[in-house]
Protein backbone atom coordinates (compact mmCIF):
# COMPACT_ATOMS: atom_id res chain seq x y z
CA UNK A 1 0.00 0.00 0.00
CA UNK A 2 1.47 3.36 -1.03
CA UNK A 3 1.42 6.37 1.24
CA UNK A 4 0.77 9.96 0.19
CA UNK A 5 3.95 11.72 -0.81
CA UNK A 6 6.67 12.21 1.78
CA UNK A 7 6.52 15.97 2.49
CA UNK A 8 10.31 16.21 2.50
CA UNK A 9 10.74 14.77 -1.00
CA UNK A 10 7.37 14.78 -2.73
CA UNK A 11 7.85 11.10 -3.63
CA UNK A 12 5.43 8.32 -2.80
CA UNK A 13 7.01 5.48 -0.86
CA UNK A 14 5.80 2.25 0.65
CA UNK A 15 4.12 2.60 4.04
CA UNK A 16 6.49 0.19 5.84
CA UNK A 17 9.53 1.90 4.38
CA UNK A 18 8.04 5.31 5.21
CA UNK A 19 7.67 4.42 8.88
CA UNK A 20 11.07 2.70 9.03
CA UNK A 21 12.92 5.73 7.68
CA UNK A 22 11.62 8.12 10.34
CA UNK A 23 14.17 6.65 12.76
CA UNK A 24 15.16 8.89 15.63
CA UNK A 25 12.62 11.59 14.74
CA UNK A 26 9.80 9.39 15.94
CA UNK A 27 11.59 6.78 18.04
CA UNK A 28 11.78 8.85 21.21
CA UNK A 29 8.01 9.20 21.20
CA UNK A 30 7.31 5.50 20.82
CA UNK A 31 9.01 4.11 23.91
CA UNK A 32 6.73 3.18 26.78
CA UNK A 33 3.42 3.35 24.88
CA UNK A 34 0.54 2.24 27.15
CA UNK A 35 -2.18 0.08 25.57
CA UNK A 36 -5.23 2.05 26.65
CA UNK A 37 -7.93 1.39 24.07
CA UNK A 38 -7.41 -1.72 21.97
CA UNK A 39 -8.91 -4.26 24.35
CA UNK A 40 -11.85 -2.15 25.51
CA UNK A 41 -15.42 -3.23 24.87
CA UNK A 42 -17.94 -0.90 23.26
CA UNK A 43 -19.49 0.01 26.61
CA UNK A 44 -16.27 1.23 28.20
CA UNK A 45 -16.05 4.92 28.90
CA UNK A 46 -13.66 6.95 26.78
CA UNK A 47 -12.42 10.00 28.63
CA UNK A 48 -11.89 13.10 26.51
CA UNK A 49 -9.84 16.23 27.18
CA UNK A 50 -10.33 19.50 25.32
CA UNK A 51 -7.49 21.97 24.73
CA UNK A 52 -8.79 25.30 23.43
CA UNK A 53 -12.34 26.11 24.51
CA UNK A 54 -13.39 28.74 21.97
CA UNK A 55 -16.15 28.21 19.44
CA UNK A 56 -14.35 25.53 17.43
CA UNK A 57 -13.20 23.67 20.52
CA UNK A 58 -16.68 23.74 22.06
CA UNK A 59 -18.10 22.44 18.79
CA UNK A 60 -15.52 19.65 18.66
CA UNK A 61 -16.34 18.61 22.22
CA UNK A 62 -20.06 18.50 21.39
CA UNK A 63 -19.34 16.39 18.32
CA UNK A 64 -17.16 13.99 20.33
CA UNK A 65 -19.94 13.57 22.91
CA UNK A 66 -22.47 13.02 20.11
CA UNK A 67 -20.29 10.45 18.34
CA UNK A 68 -20.30 7.89 21.16
CA UNK A 69 -22.75 7.54 24.06
CA UNK A 70 -19.94 6.36 26.33
CA UNK A 71 -17.70 9.41 25.82
CA UNK A 72 -17.22 11.62 28.87
CA UNK A 73 -15.55 15.03 28.84
CA UNK A 74 -13.36 15.00 31.93
CA UNK A 75 -10.81 17.75 31.34
CA UNK A 76 -10.62 21.19 29.72
CA UNK A 77 -7.71 23.59 29.19
CA UNK A 78 -7.76 27.22 28.06
CA UNK A 79 -5.76 30.42 28.49
CA UNK A 80 -8.78 32.25 29.91
CA UNK A 81 -11.05 30.98 32.68
CA UNK A 82 -14.01 33.00 31.40
CA UNK A 83 -13.80 31.39 27.96
CA UNK A 84 -13.47 27.96 29.55
CA UNK A 85 -16.45 28.43 31.86
CA UNK A 86 -18.59 29.70 29.00
CA UNK A 87 -17.74 26.58 27.03
CA UNK A 88 -18.37 24.26 29.97
CA UNK A 89 -21.73 25.91 30.71
CA UNK A 90 -22.79 25.61 27.08
CA UNK A 91 -21.91 21.92 26.97
CA UNK A 92 -23.48 21.12 30.33
CA UNK A 93 -26.73 22.84 29.35
CA UNK A 94 -27.29 20.42 26.48
CA UNK A 95 -30.06 17.90 27.20
CA UNK A 96 -28.26 15.36 24.99
CA UNK A 97 -25.03 15.05 26.95
CA UNK A 98 -24.90 17.56 29.79
CA UNK A 99 -24.43 14.86 32.43
CA UNK A 100 -21.36 13.58 30.56
CA UNK A 101 -19.51 16.87 31.02
CA UNK A 102 -17.65 15.98 34.21
CA UNK A 103 -14.85 18.55 34.45
CA UNK A 104 -14.11 19.03 38.13
CA UNK A 105 -10.85 20.99 37.92
CA UNK A 106 -10.32 22.86 34.65
CA UNK A 107 -6.83 23.98 33.69
CA UNK A 108 -5.99 27.59 32.78
CA UNK A 109 -2.86 29.15 31.25
CA UNK A 110 -0.36 28.54 28.45
CA UNK A 111 0.69 25.26 30.11
CA UNK A 112 -2.89 24.02 30.53
CA UNK A 113 -2.44 21.69 27.56
CA UNK A 114 0.18 19.69 29.48
CA UNK A 115 -2.17 19.15 32.41
CA UNK A 116 -4.98 18.01 30.09
CA UNK A 117 -2.76 15.68 28.06
CA UNK A 118 -1.10 14.18 31.13
CA UNK A 119 -4.39 13.51 32.90
CA UNK A 120 -6.14 10.15 32.55
CA UNK A 121 -7.95 11.08 29.32
CA UNK A 122 -7.93 8.66 26.39
CA UNK A 123 -8.61 11.16 23.60
CA UNK A 124 -7.42 14.77 23.26
CA UNK A 125 -9.15 17.40 21.13
CA UNK A 126 -6.76 20.16 20.00
CA UNK A 127 -8.45 23.41 18.98
CA UNK A 128 -5.98 26.15 19.95
CA UNK A 129 -4.54 28.73 17.51
CA UNK A 130 -2.36 26.98 14.88
CA UNK A 131 0.91 28.43 16.21
CA UNK A 132 0.58 26.16 19.24
CA UNK A 133 -0.30 23.03 17.26
CA UNK A 134 3.12 21.33 16.80
CA UNK A 135 4.15 21.15 20.49
CA UNK A 136 0.62 20.14 21.48
CA UNK A 137 0.51 17.30 18.94
CA UNK A 138 3.98 16.15 20.00
CA UNK A 139 3.01 16.13 23.68
CA UNK A 140 -0.23 14.23 23.05
CA UNK A 141 1.46 11.53 20.98
CA UNK A 142 4.29 11.21 23.50
CA UNK A 143 1.65 10.65 26.20
CA UNK A 144 -0.04 7.93 24.11
CA UNK A 145 -3.30 9.78 23.49
CA UNK A 146 -5.64 9.49 20.55
CA UNK A 147 -6.13 12.84 18.82
CA UNK A 148 -8.54 15.05 17.01
CA UNK A 149 -6.32 17.83 15.66
CA UNK A 150 -7.76 20.94 14.07
CA UNK A 151 -6.20 22.25 10.90
CA UNK A 152 -3.60 23.48 10.05
CA UNK A 153 -0.68 21.43 11.36
CA UNK A 154 1.41 24.52 12.03
CA UNK A 155 2.47 27.88 10.63
CA UNK A 156 6.04 27.27 9.39
CA UNK A 157 8.40 24.61 8.05
CA UNK A 158 9.86 23.58 11.42
CA UNK A 159 6.35 23.17 12.83
CA UNK A 160 5.27 21.00 9.90
CA UNK A 161 8.33 18.78 10.31
CA UNK A 162 7.59 18.38 14.01
CA UNK A 163 4.04 17.25 13.26
CA UNK A 164 5.28 14.84 10.58
CA UNK A 165 7.50 13.16 13.19
CA UNK A 166 4.68 13.04 15.73
CA UNK A 167 2.21 11.67 13.22
CA UNK A 168 4.56 8.89 12.19
CA UNK A 169 5.10 8.07 15.86
CA UNK A 170 1.31 7.94 16.28
CA UNK A 171 1.17 5.36 13.48
CA UNK A 172 3.79 3.24 15.18
CA UNK A 173 1.94 3.44 18.47
CA UNK A 174 -1.41 2.61 16.90
CA UNK A 175 -2.89 5.95 17.90
CA UNK A 176 -5.75 7.64 16.10
CA UNK A 177 -5.05 11.07 14.64
CA UNK A 178 -7.94 12.67 12.77
CA UNK A 179 -7.45 16.15 11.37
CA UNK A 180 -9.88 19.03 10.93
CA UNK A 181 -9.78 18.86 7.13
CA UNK A 182 -13.52 18.36 7.22
CA UNK A 183 -14.22 18.31 3.49
CA UNK A 184 -12.60 14.87 3.30
CA UNK A 185 -15.53 13.70 5.43
CA UNK A 186 -18.22 15.24 3.21
CA UNK A 187 -19.83 12.47 1.20
CA UNK A 188 -20.77 14.83 -1.64
CA UNK A 189 -17.15 15.94 -2.14
CA UNK A 190 -15.83 12.40 -1.58
CA UNK A 191 -18.02 11.09 -4.38
CA UNK A 192 -17.19 13.97 -6.70
CA UNK A 193 -13.42 13.67 -6.32
CA UNK A 194 -13.58 9.89 -6.64
CA UNK A 195 -15.23 10.36 -10.02
CA UNK A 196 -12.43 12.72 -11.06
CA UNK A 197 -9.84 10.15 -9.93
CA UNK A 198 -11.72 7.52 -11.96
CA UNK A 199 -11.37 9.61 -15.13
CA UNK A 200 -14.77 11.32 -15.35
CA UNK A 201 -13.28 14.58 -16.69
CA UNK A 202 -10.36 13.05 -18.56
CA UNK A 203 -6.77 14.20 -18.09
CA UNK A 204 -6.57 16.97 -15.51
CA UNK A 205 -5.58 20.39 -16.86
CA UNK A 206 -6.08 23.01 -14.13
CA UNK A 207 -7.80 23.77 -10.83
CA UNK A 208 -9.27 27.18 -9.93
CA UNK A 209 -10.12 27.59 -6.25
CA UNK A 210 -11.50 30.60 -4.34
CA UNK A 211 -12.27 31.48 -0.73
CA UNK A 212 -13.73 34.99 -0.77
CA UNK A 213 -15.33 35.97 2.52
CA UNK A 214 -15.54 38.61 5.25
CA UNK A 215 -12.85 39.18 7.90
CA UNK A 216 -12.77 36.46 10.54
CA UNK A 217 -11.48 38.31 13.60
CA UNK A 218 -10.75 41.98 12.81
CA UNK A 219 -7.91 43.50 14.82
CA UNK A 220 -9.15 45.89 17.52
CA UNK A 221 -7.44 49.30 17.79
CA UNK A 222 -4.37 49.47 20.01
CA UNK A 223 -6.26 52.03 22.10
CA UNK A 224 -8.51 49.23 23.37
CA UNK A 225 -5.59 47.25 24.79
CA UNK A 226 -5.97 47.16 28.59
CA UNK A 227 -3.20 48.90 30.55
CA UNK A 228 -0.47 46.50 31.59
CA UNK A 229 -1.45 43.72 29.13
CA UNK A 230 1.70 42.13 27.75
CA UNK A 231 2.49 41.81 24.04
CA UNK A 232 2.07 38.04 24.16
CA UNK A 233 -1.33 38.20 25.87
CA UNK A 234 -2.54 40.90 23.47
CA UNK A 235 -1.40 38.87 20.47
CA UNK A 236 -2.82 35.57 21.71
CA UNK A 237 -6.18 37.19 22.45
CA UNK A 238 -6.17 38.56 18.89
CA UNK A 239 -4.40 35.55 17.44
CA UNK A 240 -5.93 35.60 13.97
CA UNK A 241 -4.13 38.86 13.12
CA UNK A 242 -0.58 37.62 13.76
CA UNK A 243 1.23 35.29 11.39
CA UNK A 244 3.08 33.47 14.19
CA UNK A 245 -0.26 32.40 15.65
CA UNK A 246 -2.60 31.97 12.68
CA UNK A 247 -0.24 31.43 9.75
CA UNK A 248 -2.26 34.16 7.96
CA UNK A 249 -5.64 33.77 6.28
CA UNK A 250 -4.31 31.51 3.54
CA UNK A 251 -2.96 29.01 6.06
CA UNK A 252 -5.75 29.21 8.64
CA UNK A 253 -8.91 29.47 6.52
CA UNK A 254 -8.29 29.01 2.79
CA UNK A 255 -6.28 25.94 3.71
CA UNK A 256 -9.51 24.01 3.12
CA UNK A 257 -9.13 24.90 -0.55
CA UNK A 258 -5.45 24.00 -0.41
CA UNK A 259 -6.52 20.62 0.95
CA UNK A 260 -8.96 20.06 -1.91
CA UNK A 261 -6.20 20.90 -4.39
CA UNK A 262 -3.94 18.30 -2.77
CA UNK A 263 -6.80 15.80 -2.62
CA UNK A 264 -7.51 16.13 -6.35
CA UNK A 265 -3.79 15.59 -6.94
CA UNK A 266 -3.84 12.45 -4.73
CA UNK A 267 -1.65 14.30 -2.20
CA UNK A 268 1.30 14.55 -4.58
CA UNK A 269 2.82 17.99 -3.89
CA UNK A 270 3.65 20.72 -6.39
CA UNK A 271 7.10 21.67 -7.60
CA UNK A 272 6.81 25.38 -6.92
CA UNK A 273 4.56 28.37 -6.33
CA UNK A 274 4.49 32.04 -7.21
CA UNK A 275 1.99 34.37 -5.60
CA UNK A 276 0.75 37.87 -5.00
CA UNK A 277 -0.93 39.26 -1.90
CA UNK A 278 -1.12 42.15 0.49
CA UNK A 279 -3.42 44.32 2.55
CA UNK A 280 -6.08 46.39 0.83
CA UNK A 281 -7.49 47.59 4.16
CA UNK A 282 -5.22 48.98 6.92
CA UNK A 283 -4.58 46.38 9.60
CA UNK A 284 -4.78 48.53 12.78
CA UNK A 285 -2.01 46.34 14.11
CA UNK A 286 -1.24 42.72 13.34
CA UNK A 287 0.81 41.64 10.34
CA UNK A 288 -1.36 39.43 8.12
CA UNK A 289 -2.51 39.96 4.54
CA UNK A 290 -6.19 40.23 3.62
CA UNK A 291 -5.82 38.71 0.15
CA UNK A 292 -3.67 36.15 -1.68
CA UNK A 293 -3.50 34.67 -5.16
CA UNK A 294 -1.21 31.65 -5.65
CA UNK A 295 -0.19 29.79 -8.81
CA UNK A 296 1.03 26.24 -8.07
CA UNK A 297 2.98 24.19 -10.63
CA UNK A 298 2.70 20.39 -10.32
CA UNK A 299 5.10 17.80 -11.82
CA UNK A 300 2.94 16.99 -14.86
CA UNK A 301 2.47 20.62 -15.87
CA UNK A 302 -0.87 20.81 -14.07
CA UNK A 303 -1.64 24.22 -12.62
CA UNK A 304 -3.68 25.07 -9.55
CA UNK A 305 -4.76 28.64 -8.79
CA UNK A 306 -5.84 29.48 -5.26
CA UNK A 307 -7.21 32.91 -4.35
CA UNK A 308 -8.64 34.14 -1.08
CA UNK A 309 -9.82 37.48 0.25
CA UNK A 310 -11.25 38.74 3.53
CA UNK A 311 -13.11 42.03 3.04
CA UNK A 312 -16.49 43.58 3.77
CA UNK A 313 -18.90 44.68 1.05
CA UNK A 314 -17.34 42.43 -1.59
CA UNK A 315 -18.38 39.43 -3.66
CA UNK A 316 -18.11 36.25 -1.59
CA UNK A 317 -17.74 32.70 -2.91
CA UNK A 318 -16.05 29.45 -2.00
CA UNK A 319 -15.68 27.51 -5.23
CA UNK A 320 -13.52 24.85 -6.82
CA UNK A 321 -13.46 24.37 -10.58
CA UNK A 322 -11.37 21.38 -11.72
CA UNK A 323 -10.87 21.36 -15.49
CA UNK A 324 -10.08 18.28 -17.54
CA UNK A 325 -9.81 17.38 -21.21
CA UNK A 326 -13.35 15.95 -21.34
CA UNK A 327 -15.22 17.86 -18.63
CA UNK A 328 -15.20 20.08 -15.56
CA UNK A 329 -15.93 19.40 -11.89
CA UNK A 330 -17.67 22.32 -10.16
CA UNK A 331 -17.90 22.46 -6.37
CA UNK A 332 -19.59 25.22 -4.41
CA UNK A 333 -22.80 26.63 -2.96
CA UNK A 334 -23.74 23.23 -1.55
CA UNK A 335 -23.54 21.55 -4.94
CA UNK A 336 -21.23 19.23 -6.84
CA UNK A 337 -21.58 18.50 -10.53
CA UNK A 338 -19.57 17.42 -13.55
CA UNK A 339 -20.21 19.19 -16.84
CA UNK A 340 -19.26 18.00 -20.31
CA UNK A 341 -17.20 20.26 -22.53
CA UNK A 342 -20.45 21.46 -24.15
CA UNK A 343 -21.82 22.55 -20.76
CA UNK A 344 -24.34 19.74 -20.32
CA UNK A 345 -24.43 18.14 -16.87
CA UNK A 346 -22.95 14.65 -16.89
CA UNK A 347 -23.33 14.03 -13.14
CA UNK A 348 -24.73 15.92 -10.17
CA UNK A 349 -24.87 14.94 -6.52
CA UNK A 350 -28.46 14.17 -5.50
CA UNK A 351 -28.04 12.56 -2.08
CA UNK A 352 -28.16 13.97 1.41
CA UNK A 353 -24.93 15.51 2.65
CA UNK A 354 -23.39 14.27 5.87
CA UNK A 355 -22.62 16.72 8.64
CA UNK A 356 -18.92 16.57 7.88
CA UNK A 357 -17.88 18.04 11.23
CA UNK A 358 -19.81 15.32 13.03
CA UNK A 359 -18.59 12.65 10.62
CA UNK A 360 -14.96 13.32 11.59
CA UNK A 361 -15.71 12.42 15.19
CA UNK A 362 -18.01 9.53 14.31
CA UNK A 363 -15.16 7.90 12.38
CA UNK A 364 -12.56 8.76 15.00
CA UNK A 365 -14.39 7.12 17.88
CA UNK A 366 -15.68 4.20 15.81
CA UNK A 367 -12.10 3.44 14.76
CA UNK A 368 -10.93 3.43 18.38
CA UNK A 369 -13.77 1.09 19.34
CA UNK A 370 -12.85 -1.29 16.52
CA UNK A 371 -9.26 -1.42 17.72
CA UNK A 372 -8.08 0.00 14.39
CA UNK A 373 -7.45 3.67 15.17
CA UNK A 374 -7.82 5.94 12.16
CA UNK A 375 -4.82 8.05 11.13
CA UNK A 376 -5.34 10.68 8.43
CA UNK A 377 -1.99 9.90 6.81
CA UNK A 378 0.10 12.88 5.82
CA UNK A 379 -2.52 15.13 4.24
CA UNK A 380 -2.59 16.96 7.59
CA UNK A 381 0.96 18.15 6.91
CA UNK A 382 1.13 18.19 3.10
CA UNK A 383 -1.98 20.37 2.77
CA UNK A 384 -0.63 22.65 5.50
CA UNK A 385 2.68 22.98 3.69
CA UNK A 386 0.94 23.77 0.39
CA UNK A 387 -0.69 26.78 2.04
CA UNK A 388 2.54 27.83 3.82
CA UNK A 389 4.55 27.83 0.57
CA UNK A 390 1.85 30.00 -1.02
CA UNK A 391 2.16 32.49 1.83
CA UNK A 392 5.95 32.43 1.58
CA UNK A 393 5.76 33.11 -2.17
CA UNK A 394 3.42 36.06 -1.63
CA UNK A 395 5.38 37.53 1.29
CA UNK A 396 8.72 37.37 -0.54
CA UNK A 397 7.60 37.93 -4.12
CA UNK A 398 9.80 34.96 -5.09
CA UNK A 399 9.19 31.56 -6.63
CA UNK A 400 9.20 29.11 -3.74
CA UNK A 401 9.83 25.39 -4.19
CA UNK A 402 8.32 22.59 -2.14
CA UNK A 403 11.80 21.71 -0.88
CA UNK A 404 12.43 25.27 0.28
CA UNK A 405 9.12 25.40 2.13
CA UNK A 406 9.61 22.04 3.84
CA UNK A 407 13.23 22.59 4.88
CA UNK A 408 12.85 26.23 5.90
CA UNK A 409 14.44 26.97 9.27
CA UNK A 410 12.43 30.14 9.89
CA UNK A 411 10.45 29.78 13.13
CA UNK A 412 7.74 32.39 13.51
CA UNK A 413 6.89 31.96 17.20
CA UNK A 414 8.98 33.44 20.00
CA UNK A 415 10.76 30.93 22.21
CA UNK A 416 9.99 30.51 24.99
CA UNK A 417 6.44 31.86 24.99
CA UNK A 418 5.72 33.59 28.29
CA UNK A 419 2.35 35.13 29.08
CA UNK A 420 3.91 38.31 30.51
CA UNK A 421 6.59 38.75 27.83
CA UNK A 422 7.24 41.47 25.31
CA UNK A 423 7.26 40.44 21.65
CA UNK A 424 7.64 42.80 18.72
CA UNK A 425 6.16 41.20 15.62
CA UNK A 426 7.63 41.90 12.17
CA UNK A 427 5.76 44.46 10.06
CA UNK A 428 3.45 43.38 7.25
CA UNK A 429 5.62 41.61 4.65
CA UNK A 430 6.73 43.60 1.60
CA UNK A 431 7.23 41.48 -1.53
CA UNK A 432 10.69 41.89 -2.98
CA UNK A 433 12.12 42.94 0.37
CA UNK A 434 10.93 40.44 2.98
CA UNK A 435 13.08 37.35 3.54
CA UNK A 436 10.78 34.89 5.27
CA UNK A 437 11.51 31.53 3.62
Amino acid sequence: MTTPADPSTGKGIERREFIRTTGAAAGALVAGFPAIIGAQSVTNVLKVGLVGCGGRGTGAAAQALTADPHVVLTQMGEIDLEILERSRTQLQSSQRFGDRVQVARPMVGLEAYEAVINSDVDVVLLATPPGFRPPHVTAAVAAGKHLFCEKPAGVDGPGVREVVAAQLAAKQKGLALVSGFCWRYNNMIVEAIKRVHDGAIGRLVAHYSTYYTTPVKPMPPESTRPPGMSDIEWQVRNWYNFTWLSGDSLVEQAIHNADKIMWVMKDVPPLSAVATGGRAVPANGGNIYDHFSVNYLFPNGYRAFLSNRQATGCYNATHDVVMGTSGTLILGQGNARIERTDGRVRWEFKGEEYDMYQREHDELFASIRRGRPKNDDLNLTTSTLLAIMGRQAAYTGQQVTWDQAYHSEVRLAPSPIRWDASHEVPPVAVPGRSKVI
